[in-house]
């Protein structure tokens, strides 16, 4: 099939970034925005030989699943993929992408329970990250990358983040102009605003923000202080960040306090947590405190459980576990997320934690080596899931319940292979801490064999 090729036909299927798929000829093409049943004329953009992309240039029927964005930069931002499909219809898509992933990469066929909805399905999101840069004219922008690109589209409001958070970074950019800061262009190593990054703590209403700068010295920073400050009354910090490095990793090393003592707080099921700039915590609030409760629900902790929890943050599911088990230890690499969590367990007067400063796979390695033993394992690994040295140890270890929680459904289906000879897959719970996006949380319990 040749590029730039018009075709017609109807969609069969969804990709896993909700893209809809049309079969032509045996080839299956990727056409955004397309929905099941629909049928349309696609432009076929790019043959990519086992699979092609395509653009609808006229769509021919309708699904009842259609609504129409609230977003005015939805197809141009790649923020979200999924606000032209009704909420409940992708509800149904994320959880057969999680039932499909299971059984074509994990082997496994057994059920998977319906996904947790979400009740705020915008505006959920308590973190903000926006990238600056300059347009065509050289106007500064502010906004979030389009799809596929590193190009930013400059937007005045993003309807799954917290509207407070749009609206500090408006005021950042709206200061950088009055003041002729300009975008920090790490290829050259000049100008100065690279990213503004909002927190906000749901209960506590406490905001953080963090200017993300590619040089240290910020003359006008006591006026960027004493304007946040009075139009937003409830910030409890304003951090520097300083990040001159080529990279598209958002926060550098270095930190500068401008005000407060650098973190936030905030509430979860009843415990108050401590969190820094670097500290990770789950970013929808509103879905995290039902994720966690699902899965220490499924982990059927006694009070003589001995608990670890890998990839352990501020401490978010050591410190609710702590409540119901005999120990429980928090593993986590990043320094910061480890002082706030003995700081969160200081707060809530909890003692039967510990945390350790490492990479959680080679600490199991190190476990398993001197014939360390755990009741129960909680994992909340990154996107790209757990390492094989790290799942090899838990085969040593061998704890009796392993609770995996993961946002990428490919990666626990290659994890959960690999335990198969050692565990068995008991439950399935996808959450949905994404809306208007692909992106989904599943919980699984594995019990030893």
């Amino acid at each position: 099939m040749n590029p730039s090729r018009h075709i017609k036909g109807v969609c069969i299927d969804y990709t896993h970034d909700g893209k809809g798929v049309v079969k032509h000829e045996g080839l299956p093409i990727f056409v955004p925005y397309l929905l099941m049943g629909e049928e349309a004329e696609i432009l076929i953009t790019n043959n990519r030989g086992k699979y092609a992309e395509g653009k609808i240039t006229k769509r021919l029927t309708t699904s009842p699943q259609r609504v129409t964005p609230p977003c005015q930069y939805y197809e141009v931002c790649g923020g979200c993929q999924l606000q032209h499909l009704s909420y409940q219809e992708q509800l149904k898509m994320k959880k057969m992408r999680v039932a499909e992933v299971l059984r074509r990469m994990g082997d496994y066929n057994g059920k998977v329970d319906d996904i947790i909805p979400s009740d705020k399905p915008l505006h959920y999101r308590n973190k903000v990250q926006f990238p600056f840069g300059h347009d065509e004219r050289g106007n500064l922008i502010a906004g979030l990358y389009q799809q596929g690109s590193h190009r930013i589209i400059d937007i005045d409001e993003c309807l799954i983040e917290n509207t407070e958070a749009d609206q500090i970074v408006r005021l950042v950019k709206k200061l950088c102009i009055e003041h002729h800061i300009e975008a920090y262009d790490q290829k050259y190593r000049q100008g100065f605003i690279r990213h503004v990054m909002v927190r906000k703590g749901i209960v506590t209403n406490q905001l953080m923000v963090v200017l993300v700068t590619g040089k240290i010295n910020f003359p006008e920073r006591q006026i960027f202080v004493d304007a946040l400050l009075k139009a937003f009354p409830n910030i409890r910090t304003i951090v520097q960040n300083i990040n001159p490095e080529f990279t598209d990793v958002v926060l550098g090393y270095r930190e500068h306090i401008l005000f407060g003592d650098g973190y936030i707080e905030d509430e979860l099921s009843g415990l108050k947590f401590k969190i820094a700039a670097k500290s990770f915590f789950q970013v929808n609030p509103f879905q995290t405190e039902k994720l966690y409760n699902r899965a220490l629900s499924i982990a059927n902790l006694t009070p003589t459980d001995v608990v670890l929890d890998a990839y352990s943050g501020v401490g978010t599911i050591t410190l609710l576990a702590a409540k119901q088990a005999k120990h429980v230890t928090g593993v986590e690499i990043v320094r910061d997320a480890v002082l706030n969590a003995i700081e969160n367990a200081k707060l809530n007067e909890i003692r039967n934690v510990s945390f350790i400063e490492a990479d959680a796979a080679p600490y199991l390695v190190e476990r398993a080596a001197k014939g360390k033993t755990y009741d129960v394992l909680f994992v909340d690994p990154p996107r790209n899931g757990c390492d094989e040295a790290f799942l090899k140890s838990v085969k040593v270890i061998k704890p009796k319940r392993f609770v995996y929680i993961s946002c990428e459904p490919s990666s626990l289906a290659r994890d959960i292979k690999y335990l198969s000879d050692t565990y068995e897959v008991k439950y399935v719970q996808p959450v949905d801490m994404f809306s208007q996006t692909y992106h989904v949380e599943t919980v699984v319990l594995l019990a030893l064999k």
